[in-house]
């Protein structure tokens, strides 16, 4: 592990995955007070408020339109990968960025929630294509001995994203109903950062060679990456790729998907993305003070509660990011999974449970920690890992473009309809997120390989 290697995926973990997991819990603690300008504004512009549903679709708006963004934004990835790298995309990304952040923070001086919806959108754009392009570029930079440890990295700082989020949202920081607009704009500060730094180090030598055929360039940046002048080996292999791909162009989404040979891997990309979303964990990240105040917190405690299922995060983030070399991909998806699942119908039992037995409502926030912790510990990472795993050069960019896609549409549908699941469903609406935790488990434990310290050549030989 070299000091360029670490700074690299420190930086684009900071400046880029950081920003998704804040996005994702930065609307939880401030909901009131948008709500309250909402209903201001409209009542300023139209001679009445708002009532309790259409605020609530509104709102409901305002937190799903970041995965309509980030929909967008993933749809975008082959085209900025192949046309400007993958440092280069991350590069250019960051300024959508200070463009939402703008937006966001003027939004109550210009009377507008317009802008707080648009710029969450765009925010949702930045995150489509970064979630996608950062394990793309470490899973490319890494030798196969560290691809696990520097691929989890990013899920890390997608989970102290969520808890700086949380941390920042407590009455006595930035939660205050003047300070929420300075709340959603803070983003503009690890993008910055990204932005006047990440032009020092290389692009990917694996694209540099074998898309761009620059035998040069990409020794160069071997030789910065790996500390060694010696870098022979890697390009031999890099190169052995290239003639298996020499009669190949990028492949397209629709040559993908037609492509009998990689049917099973395409159909796993699927399923790991789309079971990370409709596991139930987009909803405890958006709604996580609504969950705690039905399961009978004091109000007053509520903050505090989400801020320690955050750190809880952050420390299951790490369990995964050093364990994953020893145990292997598998068994951190599956064990994740699992834990979810059973988290989620202990919150069923337990809501029900409630009324007879008041004591119940700390199984509801263990339960909700479990999950948390669950998915911090695998499914936060490894899918988009396993995704530049089990693709060759050729056709990587289609696959994070068909995983990012279904990630961020499960994305918006749990967020958009769950306040309105729980009001129809109650406490069984978690026992959805139970059924399908526990079959993407099953799913991985039949199909999916271990990938652990094996080049690119040997997973597609497994699967083939």
């Amino acid at each position: 592990l070299t000091f360029p290697l670490l700074s690299v995926t420190l930086l684009v973990s900071f400046g880029s995955s950081m920003l998704y997991g804040y996005n994702l819990a930065v609307v939880n603690s401030p909901a009131e007070h948008i709500k309250a300008f909402y209903n201001a504004t409209w009542s300023q512009r139209y001679g009445q408020g708002l009532g309790p549903a259409p605020l609530t679709l509104l709102y409901a708006l305002t937190v799903s339109i970041f995965a309509l963004g980030g929909l967008g934004g993933s749809l975008l990835v082959g085209l900025l990968v192949e046309r400007y790298g993958r440092n280069g995309a991350l590069s250019r990304s960051a300024l959508l960025v200070l463009l939402a952040g703008s937006f966001m923070g003027f939004s109550r001086e210009l009377g507008s929630p317009e802008l707080v919806i648009i710029g969450r959108s765009i925010t949702g754009v930045h995150s489509g294509i970064c979630l996608s392009v950062v394990p793309l570029y470490l899973g490319e930079i890494a030798p196969k001995n560290l691809r696990g440890f520097l691929g989890l990295m990013p899920s890390i700082f997608i989970c102290l994203g969520v808890f700086s989020a949380q941390v920042l949202g407590l009455p006595e920081l930035l939660g205050k109903d003047m300070f929420w607009p300075l709340f959603l704009s803070v983003v503009v500060v690890p993008a910055s950062l990204q932005l006047l730094l990440l032009h020092c180090f290389p692009e990917s030598p694996r694209y540099l060679l074998i898309e761009r055929n620059d035998v040069c360039g990409a020794t160069k940046a071997l030789q910065r990456f790996l500390g060694s002048p010696d870098v022979q080996d890697v390009i031999e292999e890099m190169q052995e790729e290239q003639r298996s791909l020499s009669s190949m162009e990028m492949a397209s989404v629709w040559q993908l998907l037609r492509e009998r040979s990689l049917r099973w891997q395409t159909l796993s990309v699927a399923v790991l993305n789309a079971g990370m979303q409709l596991s139930g964990i987009d909803a405890i990240w958006f709604y996580t003070n609504t969950i705690f105040e039905n399961a009978g917190i004091p109000v007053s405690q509520i903050p505090y509660t989400t801020m320690g299922t955050g750190a809880i995060e952050v420390v299951a983030g790490l369990i995964g990011c050093f364990t994953i070399e020893r145990v292997g991909r598998r068994p951190l998806i599956i064990t994740g999974f699992c834990a979810m699942g059973v988290c989620s119908a202990g919150i069923t039992v337990s809501l029900l449970l409630q009324a007879a037995l008041p004591w119940m409502r700390y199984v509801s926030v263990a339960c909700v920690v479990g999950i948390i912790a669950g998915f911090c510990m695998g499914p936060a990472g490894v899918p988009f890992l396993v995704t530049a795993e089990l693709f060759m050069q050729s056709h990587r960019p289609a696959a994070y473009i068909v995983g990012g896609s279904l990630n961020w549409l499960c994305n918006f549908t749990i967020g958009f309809i769950f306040p309105f699941l729980q009001m129809s469903a109650g406490a069984f609406c978690y026992l959805v997120f139970c059924g399908v935790c526990l079959l993407v488990a099953l799913y991985v434990y039949l199909v999916i390989p271990e990938t652990k310290n094996k080049t690119f050549m040997e997973i597609s030989h497994i699967f083939a």
